[in-house]
């Protein structure tokens, strides 16, 4: 049986929590979501709405009447889908947001963001969904398209595991709406994306 000295563990446990793939692992891929490819079960609260600049002509908004919105885990408008990630990599969440028309309360640009299996650097479970834990994606006052960031004190999301898990877009103001979910590894760990829309790679979710 192999032994490990006290650097390798040292080394090993360094390497999984500041990304580097496990063995036997190829490179973790760039996860896009479109919009237009989700179920309509998917979405709650949510409708598709017909935008030319978006993939396939579709994104997904909530409607605007001016009342308030409370993060989670209030069950307020939300849409949930699944995608798989890997251990020992560090991603950073972007969202591309359509910036809606402000009324009332609302200024049409918060999305909460929260994902199962995250964890903190103490393998602490956090951002889990139907808790108090969440990203916040706050885009600008101006109305339009903006590619977004998830924000928090760590904005760099771990995983306990490697597999299937669960995400969930919360509306934080009515109005809002998406049209892609990208969750980088490499390509846009620290800047955003600049084109308007990410091409999705065959059979990188």
């Amino acid at each position: 049986m192999k032994a490990f000295t006290l650097v390798g563990l040292l080394t090993l446990a360094f390497s999984a929590w500041t990304g580097t793939p496990n063995l036997g692992q190829g490179p973790a891929p760039e996860i896009v979501v479109y919009a237009s490819d989700l179920p309509k079960s998917a979405l709650s609260e949510f409708a598709f709405w017909n935008d030319p600049a978006s993939p396939q002509g579709k994104m997904v908004g909530t409607p605007n009447t001016g009342d308030e919105l409370d993060p989670p885990p209030e069950n307020d408008p939300h849409v949930t889908f699944t995608i798989r990630v890997q251990r020992g990599v560090p991603y950073r969440c972007w969202i591309h947001m359509k910036v809606g028309t402000p009324k009332g309360k609302s200024q049409a640009n918060v999305l909460w963001v929260q994902l199962s299996n995250a964890v903190d650097k103490t393998n602490k479970e956090v951002l889990k969904p139907g808790t108090g834990s969440y990203l916040t994606a706050q885009g600008p006052a101006r109305q339009g398209w903006a590619w977004v960031g998830c924000e928090s004190s760590e904005p760099l999301i771990h995983f306990r595991t490697s597999g299937e898990v669960t995400v969930r877009l919360q509306a934080g103001m009515e109005g809002v709406g998406f049209d892609q979910f990208v969750l980088s590894p490499a390509r846009f760990l620290k800047t955003p994306p600049a084109e308007a829309i990410v091409q999705q790679i065959e059979d990188e979710q």
